[in-house]
């Protein structure tokens, strides 16, 4: 019987893997509890399955799951805590700005009982400017908006219980932004501070658009501020252009005042109000979209190779 569970989400890790696995296998053997390793391989074109395999032919627990292609970080996560064996599912990236070490720390908190604990960022090494703002920003924007209260400066390293992931599994929403889904089940969540390290080694899986995307999907699977703001902007301009026509008829017939002839107002004015509308139409679109995708019912994921 498996005790722990540590899924390992890899796109394009291998000069991380044999780092990750020096560190990450002299922390679980000091917890003492019967463990597995779960790798899932979310479409990567270096040798990362390469490496994954010959560490599986040496060590029984090792486990992979092989996608077919790339279908995301959140959804790699998802596909390892649907087969994982473990009583006890930690969740940790491979590139090392999260330190393994603390793994045991948590699993303490959890024999507490706790059924979640996070690791919640004091500060971060980042060398973007830019990345690290656009996280902060995202994160307080977030927690503003939300029906759910999602810590902030976290992100998906986490220990759980059997009892929350079985939870998780009954939640197949194709736009995964799991941290929002945890914090959403409730149950009793604490977390532990840390200070997030560099990348190892090698380049950022998410790139700004996929991080985007992630905000993006977090924003309206957790939220329905954006359809508010469609709605009152809809309302602002339905508003100024009642009094535009107000003062057109009131300078026409009773103030006898020539309405200005020229197309730039004019221009401006439509210019405005389309603009307007395309605006939320676009938000009513996304959310349609994302309905739209959650009835096709497609598979998740599809496993290309797995050893479970």
């Amino acid at each position: 019987m498996v005790e722990l569970s540590i899924i390992i989400p890899i796109y394009n890790e291998e000069l991380n893997i044999p780092t990750l696995v020096t560190r990450l296998c002299p922390v679980v053997e000091k917890i003492g509890m019967s463990y597995e390793l779960v790798f899932v391989n979310d479409g990567s074109r270096d040798a990362s399955i390469q490496l994954i395999k010959a560490l599986a032919q040496a060590d029984d627990k090792v486990r992979y799951i092989d996608f077919s292609r790339n279908f995301g970080h959140q959804i790699a996560v998802t596909a390892g805590v649907d087969l994982c064996k473990g009583n006890i599912i930690a969740i940790i990236d491979a590139d090392l700005q999260d330190p393994p070490e603390l793994i045991e720390e948590m699993i303490g908190l959890i024999k507490q009982g706790n059924e979640v604990v996070y690791a919640k960022r004091r500060s971060r090494k980042d060398k973007s400017f830019v990345k690290k703002t656009a996280y902060k920003t995202f994160y307080r924007l977030l927690a503003r908006i939300s029906n759910v209260d999602v810590p902030l400066d976290t992100g998906d390293f986490r220990v759980m219980t059997r009892k929350v992931a079985e939870v998780l599994k009954n939640m197949p929403e194709q736009h995964k932004f799991l941290r929002g889904q945890i914090a959403w089940l409730g149950f009793k969540q604490t977390f532990v501070e840390y200070d997030r390290d560099v990348r190892a080694a090698g380049e950022p899986g998410y790139t700004y658009k996929k991080l985007f995307q992630l905000a993006f999907d977090g924003i309206t699977g957790f939220s329905n501020m954006p359809l508010r703001i469609a709605t009152i902007m809809g309302f602002v301009v339905s508003g100024i252009s009642m009094l535009l026509i107000i003062y057109a008829l009131l300078s026409y017939f009773i103030f006898n005042n020539d309405l200005p002839k020229g197309w730039a107002s004019l221009m401006i004015a439509i210019s405005f109000i389309g603009g307007v509308q395309l605006i939320c139409l676009g938000i009513i679109g996304e959310y349609i979209s994302k309905l739209q995708t959650d009835i096709r019912k497609r598979p998740l994921y599809i496993i290309n190779e797995t050893n479970y």
